[in-house]
């Protein structure tokens, strides 16, 4: 887990990073979340890279390269054990099992890809705000199933499809929104949504 200074120094190099197009250097760290020792800096650095937010470069003058934290938790997975069945309706019997899941091999894949959410308009499928959503890339979806869905070339959007004559439309899974109707040509499937990463 990070400190706070930690996360101050991973914050200032992703807003450097996003200003300059390029790395700062540990003098510019160090000025920029106030503080006088590069040596300090440095123990920052190893830390971040030592929890996969950063990687360091050895022998280069701006050596720091950011990693994707959502690819850096998926690389990390490991097999874990399936302890068996739990109920989330009427109580079942605990029978202990002893099984393990691929966590990993879940969410990676040459044709998943992940989005972070914006709105709580999937709540009522336990989709956050926040969240990082796993999809994988198709171009076309079952009635029913949840689908990243591109309006008018423009706008992309997380929702349960329903398609039928003609017409596309895309529920929401929050009972304060209406749900959305369009012309099936002014709506592109792009993807299939497969589970999320909350972190």
């Amino acid at each position: 887990m990070l400190t706070l200074s930690q996360r101050k120094t991973e914050e200032f190099i992703r807003k450097f990073f996003d200003k300059h197009g390029y790395a700062p250097t540990a003098s510019e760290i160090a000025e920029g979340i106030g503080i006088k020792s590069r040596g300090v800096v440095h123990r920052y650095l190893k830390a971040l890279e030592e929890a996969g937010r950063i990687a360091l470069t050895p022998k280069r003058h701006r050596n720091i390269r950011i990693l994707d934290p959502v690819k850096t938790l998926l690389a990390d997975l490991t097999p874990m054990p399936l302890l068996g069945s739990i109920a989330a309706g009427q109580p079942i019997e605990a029978i202990p099992q002893q099984d393990s899941i691929d966590v990993a091999s879940i969410f990676v894949g040459p044709n998943r890809y992940a989005l972070k959410v914006k709105g709580d308009s999937m709540i009522d499928e336990g989709i956050l705000d926040g969240d990082v959503v796993i999809c994988e890339r198709a171009n076309v979806a079952n009635n029913g199933q949840i689908v990243v869905a591109l309006i008018d070339q423009e706008e992309a959007t997380l929702k349960r499809l329903e398609s039928k004559q003609g017409m596309v439309t895309l529920h929401p899974a929050n009972s304060r929104l209406k749900p959305m109707e369009y012309d099936s040509d002014r709506v592109t499937i792009q993807g299939i949504y497969i589970g999320l990463v909350r972190f």
